[in-house]
């Protein structure tokens, strides 16, 4: 017997959703799926049934949506799998306290707006970047903070000592770039927390310019997880190597602040409430699902590869650069010993920096960023306010034949 076309496509439909959830069910993404998520697959039962042939046009739609939200649950899968890879990148902290922001920037910012109360002093560096500036700045220009701005050194080093002299009875929170994106500094993050938390306040870490480029600490480390801090911040774009517009953002239990954005999650739908749960209340809206895809197949190259072997040899290929450009007449290397992220930073006497990146990329083919790299209060510590610095980084795709290209070409362009 032949079931009317109109059967067929409704019965084609809660087919589809009841294979993809048996593929599902015994992955590792089933534990990430939502209450709505359940409530779709009884939209598929009933369809499965042939109920759908006598729902009105408005049900038909909830059902055509309900049905989409579980292919959008299951068939990607990436949320919860970003999530998991997400977490093991941080040392193997808590999934559930990871969200997935659309970039560092907007985590940050969810970070600053959601756990900063009016009246709050606030202290960051002038090693960081606008991404955390801007909105603290905003916020102190508005009266609703008090803001000190600690100082570095001449190699963007941040003094554990300058943050114990800032801190107040009032502060609430030190916000610290954990390596700086000018000189490459990586900061010693552990020994801020612990002065914070010894004092009652917190550490917001804004690890953009670390995460996947730095050893990363296990959680049940010595410091606690992510090096004592209560928040991380991290870019996908950067050193993980995802996609423009990709985020995390990770805050330790207990620690639940306001939604920056609120409307909808997919979850607890018949509320007018954002969700309780971390990652849900923290992402509000459609997320941007090919973003993500890409994300987690960057995170899983990764770790499917030596990631602290190409940390080290990135590090090679930035001390080489550093070394064989200090040598050359007129250039002043602006980067930081020790502790660092593989960039390296310079002047070139008589050349603005835009010059030299210009000349770099149609001479070699090298591209480098020139200028103030987002970072406005560091320059005036670098020595650099006229015009910033050229800033070369090392990837794992770099090789020593890069580093012959930038310092031959800078040599001769001195010559």
């Amino acid at each position: 017997m032949e079931l009317p076309r109109e059967r067929w496509r409704w019965t084609l439909l809660a087919v589809v959703p009841a294979v993809v959830l048996l593929a599902v069910q015994a992955s590792a993404v089933w534990p990430f799926f939502s209450d709505d998520a359940f409530i779709s697959l009884r939209y598929s039962e009933r369809l499965l049934a042939g109920e759908g042939l006598s729902w009105t046009a408005g049900e038909r739609v909830e059902g055509y949506s309900n049905l989409l939200w579980v292919l959008l649950c299951a068939g990607l899968g990436g949320l919860g799998m970003d999530l998991v890879d997400a977490a093991r990148l941080l040392g193997g902290v808590d999934p559930a306290r990871v969200a997935l922001p659309a970039g560092a920037t907007l985590a940050v910012n969810m970070a600053i707006h959601g756990l900063v109360r009016p009246g709050d002093h606030v202290i960051a560096t002038a090693a960081d970047h606008n991404a955390t500036l801007r909105p603290l700045h905003a916020l102190a220009a508005r009266r609703v903070i008090d803001l000190a701005i600690v100082p570095c050194d001449a190699a963007g080093r941040v003094d554990p000592d300058a943050v114990r002299a800032a801190w107040r009875p009032a502060t609430r929170a030190v916000v610290l770039a954990h390596a700086s994106n000018v000189t490459g500094a990586v900061q010693d993050a552990a020994t801020i927390a612990a002065l914070a938390h010894d004092r009652g306040g917190l550490l917001l870490l804004d690890a953009a310019q670390s995460l996947g480029a730095v050893p990363w600490p296990a959680a049940d480390g010595p410091a606690g997880p992510c090096l004592g801090a209560d928040v991380v911040a991290g870019a996908g774009h950067k050193w993980l190597l995802g996609p423009a517009g990709t985020g995390l953002v990770w805050m330790r239990a207990g620690l639940e602040p306001e939604p920056l954005l609120l409307g909808g999650t997919g979850t607890q739908s018949d509320s007018l409430a954002m969700p309780e749960a971390f990652a849900e209340r923290m992402e509000a809206g459609t997320p941007d699902l090919p973003a993500l895809a890409g994300l987690l197949a960057a995170l899983e190259w990764r770790a499917a590869g030596d990631p602290a072997g190409t940390a080290r040899r990135c590090g090679d290929l930035a001390a080489s650069a550093a070394e064989r450009l200090a040598g050359v007449p007129g250039v002043r290397v602006v980067a930081a010993a020790g502790p660092a992220v593989p960039i390296v930073g310079f002047t070139v006497a008589g050349y603005d920096p835009a010059d030299v990146a210009a000349v770099l990329e149609t001479a070699a083919g090298v591209q480098v960023r020139a200028g103030f790299h987002c970072a406005a209060c560091i320059h005036e510590h670098l020595g650099t306010r006229s015009g910033g610095t050229v800033r070369a980084s090392f990837g794992p795709f770099n090789t020593a034949d890069d580093v012959e290209a930038l310092v031959t070409t800078v040599a001769a362009l001195v010559r």
